[in-house]
């Protein structure tokens, strides 16, 4: 082939190859997920061919979220949109209203089995709540076999608006969800070392009762469920009492709520911090918990090791 031929030949190659990707980067499905955790997954599920914002950020707190005109105009402009569910995103229904957006909404956390919660008994600081009144926990996404249900709901629903990607969202669910299982496997045996009796632990506000239920562990909050709950003085003078009496070593703060209380029931306790565990939000990159199963492995690692103090 001559040469002027074969230049011919590469340069239509090249701008074959240029508008190709053009084409795909024009493809790619924008996909809006309500919070940080989410995002993550939505990611992981997605690949290359999703294009992902959330609307609550790293370290950000869902539960006091204001949406503002450009996060309207994201989920406008979306082809899908993730939420958690369970009431978690009070401001959701108003938001997707705003923006006027008429596709798909994928609830996460569709088929997952709740837990209840009493609020008289166990979220005794929210506000407005009837006595004896149950609550379903929305923070689901704290044990890893719910994660699963998130994951298989994301694949469908990217795989609805996309039918074209769908063999690509199933193969990456898929792997996802390995991981996700051995990180299961891991985190079961980390507490399996620790003597059921000790599995006690305090945290800021009540978002961790999945996890503790997947790992027979007793979680006393010094708040409700939402973190716009208040612990009255009295609450906190009887937390102190009861981490004095049964002597409990594992006491927590969480990215998402003001360190000053549990810094309070610490000092006064005795007890020690054990330092910051991710609930409501991930971690910005470059810090302890940018991913979710960075999160989970947070978690486990710091909750396992305050235990241990009290063995």
């Amino acid at each position: 082939m001559p040469v002027v031929a074969r230049i011919l030949v590469l340069f239509l190659a090249f701008v074959s190859a240029g508008s190709a990707t053009e084409a795909g980067a024009e493809k790619k499905i924008k996909a809006i997920a309500s919070f940080s955790i989410l995002g993550d997954m939505v990611k992981n599920v997605g690949g290359d061919r999703v294009e992902v914002a959330t609307l609550v950020g790293p370290n950000g707190d869902a539960h006091v979220f204001q949406p503002t005109p450009a996060a309207a105009r994201a989920v406008g402009g979306a082809n899908l949109v993730v939420v958690n569910g369970f009431g978690f995103e009070g401001w959701m229904d108003r938001l997707i209203q705003t923006s006027g957006y008429k596709g798909l909404v994928v609830v996460a956390s569709q088929g997952i089995k709740t837990r209840e919660m009493t609020s008289a008994a166990k979220a005794p600081h929210e506000h407005g709540a009837a006595k004896h009144e149950p609550k379903i926990d929305p923070h689901a996404w704290q044990a890893l076999s719910n994660a699963l249900f998130y994951v298989d709901n994301i694949a469908n629903g990217l795989s609805t608006v996309d039918p074209e990607g769908a063999a690509t969202y199933q193969a990456n669910a898929a792997a996802y969800e390995g991981k996700l299982a051995d990180l299961d496997k891991w985190a079961q045996t980390q507490f399996a070392a620790i003597p059921k009796a000790k599995r006690r632990m305090i945290t800021s506000h009540d978002a961790l009762g999945y996890f503790g239920d997947a790992y027979g562990i007793t979680i006393i909050s010094a708040m409700g469920l939402s973190t716009e709950s208040e612990a009255s003085a009295g609450d906190i003078a009887k937390l102190i009492r009861q981490i004095r009496k049964e002597k409990i070593t594992a006491v927590f703060i969480e990215n998402v709520t003001d360190p000053r209380l549990m810094q309070q029931v610490a000092k006064e306790s005795g007890a020690t911090l054990g330092g910051e565990l991710y609930s409501d939000a991930l971690s910005k990159p470059g810090e302890a918990a940018p991913t979710y199963i960075d999160m989970f492995k947070n978690n486990v690692t710091k909750v396992v090791a305050a235990m241990k103090k009290g063995i």
